[in-house]
């Protein structure tokens, strides 16, 4: 049974005399990884900050749990359950991880883990088992700008998980990052999605992570929707190889 919890429809943006997004419609559905390709330029950052309250829509409709949000500020929609991460990570660079871990909880009134977390001590334990989900325990101590990219971006993933979101939104998260940890930070990708329950949407330029990663993927290109569907579907359409994979 269909159960969207992101509702994009007729979504449209314009900077000045640049339209950056045009009747997008899209669905993501509860519990899923959805992808979203394209070439540079094609609007999916757009989209992601549209959808998470950055700017004002032009046009459209956005709904996240049945609730239109398209008129909400970045914060009421955090405090909903939806977050997003960046392609340049924002941590806290001169404070160690375990630090970056506890300042980034915010005041969600709906988390269950942050009612029941009254003393620090239990937000710091939360804080250690989640740095160990993804790999970084042994890094707890260190000061966060010393680690290394990849090692960033795991962090900054741990840290939108300390505040239980329902869901989401990554930006390419792969990019930047040895291939030597790709295999790592996928594992915990789906770990998150199939232990923790939360919905991933995932802007993705490397083709095998995403094919791998998402159970359906919608190509954008000139700020369109060009394509959607599972991805043996968007590998053997020839729009999309015309405007995007031909390429890569």
């Amino acid at each position: 049974m269909s159960d969207p919890i992101i509702e994009v429809e007729s979504v449209s943006k314009s900077y000045g005399g640049v339209k950056a997004n045009v009747d997008i419609t899209m669905n993501v559905q509860r519990g899923s990884i959805t992808g979203i390709i394209g070439p540079n330029g094609c609007g999916k950052t757009t989209l992601f900050n549209s959808i998470v309250g950055y700017h004002p829509i032009d046009d459209g409709s956005i709904r996240f749990d049945g609730k239109e949000i398209s008129d909400l500020r970045v914060g009421d929609i955090a405090r909903l359950g939806m977050l997003r991460t960046f392609q340049q990570t924002r941590i806290y660079s001169k404070m160690n991880c375990v630090d970056n871990m506890q300042i980034s909880v915010s005041q969600r009134a709906d988390s269950g883990f942050l009612m029941f977390a009254s003393r620090r001590g239990e937000i710091k334990d939360r804080a250690e088992h989640l740095l160990e989900f993804v790999g970084l325990y042994s890094k707890r101590n260190l000061i966060s700008g010393d680690l290394s990219f990849g090692q960033q971006k795991l962090l900054e993933f741990a840290m939108a998980l300390m505040n239980e979101p329902k869901v989401l939104l990554l930006d390419e998260p792969t990019a930047g990052i040895n291939p030597t940890l790709i295999n790592g930070l996928i594992d915990r990708l789906q770990r998150a999605n199939e232990e923790l329950g939360i919905t991933l949407c995932v802007i993705e330029h490397n083709m095998r992570v995403i094919m791998n990663l998402a159970s359906h993927i919608y190509c954008l290109a000139n700020g369109k929707m060009l394509a959607d569907g599972l991805p043996a579907d968007l590998q053997n359409d020839q729009r999309v190889v015309d405007a995007y994979l031909g390429g890569h």
